[in-house]
């Protein structure tokens, strides 16, 4: 609730913002009012700037000049950051994915996004039909709403 973010956010050392929606601007789950209320020299690090950051106060830095302050917080807002690292990052996705590439190699892809709720609610197209609101809204696409029965096809 914004009563306990802003407790939270009145408290906390170090926000890490990360809200995304497909296809929607990132909500500012902080405004600059209460950015100015939190404690001096706490950082935000702000995942979403590319889809316009939570904070009212953030906007897009660079590796080279990562952070600046803004109303006494750290503010710590580089687009990609996994670019800075990219063979950290590419073998830590690659671990994460490994399982469940694993299990559509041995079930067959439609049978592992039938038993995999989290595979399942990554999926975006299928065989031609936008399984993703956001996706089909966005290519104007009609949504198809799937099914097991679609996903055995």
């Amino acid at each position: 609730t914004p009563e306990t973010l802003e407790r939270l956010a009145l408290e906390a050392d170090l926000i890490v913002g990360a809200a995304f929606a497909t296809g929607e601007p990132t909500p500012k789950l902080l405004p600059r009012a209460l950015v100015a209320r939190m404690r001096r020299g706490a950082v935000i690090v702000d995942i979403a700037i590319e889809e316009g950051g939570v904070a009212e106060t953030s906007r897009p830095t660079t590796h080279a000049q990562p952070t600046y302050v803004e109303e006494g917080v750290i503010h710590y807002c580089v687009g990609n950051m996994p670019a800075a690292m990219p063979k950290e990052a590419s073998a830590a996705l690659s671990q994460a994915a490994l399982p469940y590439v694993l299990d559509m190699a041995r079930e067959g892809v439609g049978a592992a996004l039938t038993r995999i709720p989290e595979l399942r609610s990554g999926l975006l197209l299928w065989q031609g039909r936008a399984a993703h609101p956001a996706i089909a809204a966005e290519a104007g696409l009609p949504y198809t709403a799937l099914t097991a029965t679609d996903l055995a096809e």
